[in-house]
């Protein structure tokens, strides 16, 4: 059983030495224990630092690309050298390396697939009261769309199975956290989740500089997300609610015209037809969105065909 240890990394120099000094040297059930870094364009001394840890895995990027880069090119970095498992935490030290053996028991004895790390966010001592609201909505709102009953759907600290890792796409280029799970949720993959404690507050998070931008963006990766797999009932709530609209004009004119009033109402006949239009577009987007999505379906089990044949022969390979 070999696991990779993965650590995203924009200018960590400082904090990243007690994150490599927590990871554990031995889990039990595992063979090979490997970490690597993925440095995200840093402009300090993070590679040279991780070299003086004896940290031999590297990806480099030229430039910084983002956290959901980041961790699609370390999960293709580390499926192609063999992975088994691949437990994802932060150069910044917000989680507690200590607990990754609690990720991945859960994957080695057969019981999950994937296993984030719940950091229990109402106990986190430098989160707002707004913040910690906002996170408990947008756990609530990925749930509904993966159908799964998560706590912490923000939370990076995770463990992957090779499995699971094939079957998951990521396709944003915001944050990998939300999207993943709503995918794992809808293709039934198992999703545990383990209670943390994190640790105190190093710096500011880089990955979006107000809380403003963080929620659009977020929101904007679990609408992507839940058009992906269920275009249909979308297009069919928008659909519904314009055909609604649509009657209450008709309706109007009805009333008046059996009251007696004769006057021209034809801006109402006009805005019902307008509104029955619109529904009926909705519902022929939904047919057309759903019919994608079933090639979509297709070509993604057989972009699982292709990445097994792939990792499984440069696994032989290496």
């Amino acid at each position: 059983m070999r696991v990779f240890i993965q650590v995203p990394c924009l200018n960590e120099e400082h904090t990243l030495p007690l994150v490599l000094a927590s990871i554990p040297k031995e889990i039990p059930g595992v063979d090979d224990l490997q970490i690597l870094i993925i440095d995200d364009g840093s402009t300090d001394r993070t590679v040279e630092v991780a070299a003086e840890f004896g940290v031999t895995h590297f990806v480099h990027h030229v430039r910084n690309m983002g956290l959901a880069r980041s961790f699609r090119d370390g999960v293709d970095y580390a499926l192609r050298h063999g992975a088994d498992i691949v437990v994802n935490t932060d150069g910044d030290n917000q989680y507690p390396q200590e607990r990754i053996p609690d990720l991945v028991q859960p994957i080695i004895a057969g019981e999950a697939d994937i296993v984030i790390g719940d950091r229990q966010t109402h106990k986190v001592a430098h989160f707002s009261p707004f913040k910690k609201l906002l996170q408990r909505i947008g756990s609530q709102v990925v749930n509904f769309a993966a159908g799964t009953d998560l706590p912490d759907a923000a939370s990076g600290f995770r463990a992957y199975s090779r499995a699971s890792l094939y079957r998951i796409n990521v396709v944003t280029q915001f944050s990998y956290c939300m999207e993943t799970i709503i995918q794992a949720g809808n293709k039934r993959l198992r999703i545990a989740s383990v209670p943390i404690d994190t640790n105190p507050k190093t710096r500011e998070s880089r990955l979006f500089s107000s809380m403003g931008q963080h929620v659009v963006k977020s929101a904007e990766a679990i609408l992507r997300s839940y058009i992906m797999f269920k275009p249909f009932a979308l297009f069919a709530w928008l659909g519904g609610l314009l055909f609604v609209g649509g009657l209450v004009p008709f309706v109007r004119y009805g009333i008046l015209a059996a009251s007696g009033d004769h006057s021209n109402h034809l801006q109402s006949l006009i805005l019902g037809v307008v509104l029955f239009s619109g529904a009926l577009i909705s519902f022929a987007l939904g047919v057309i969105a759903d019919l994608l999505r079933t090639n979509r379906i297709l070509m993604e089990e057989s972009l699982e065909r292709v990445k097994e044949l792939q990792y499984d022969r440069t696994t032989f390979l290496t």
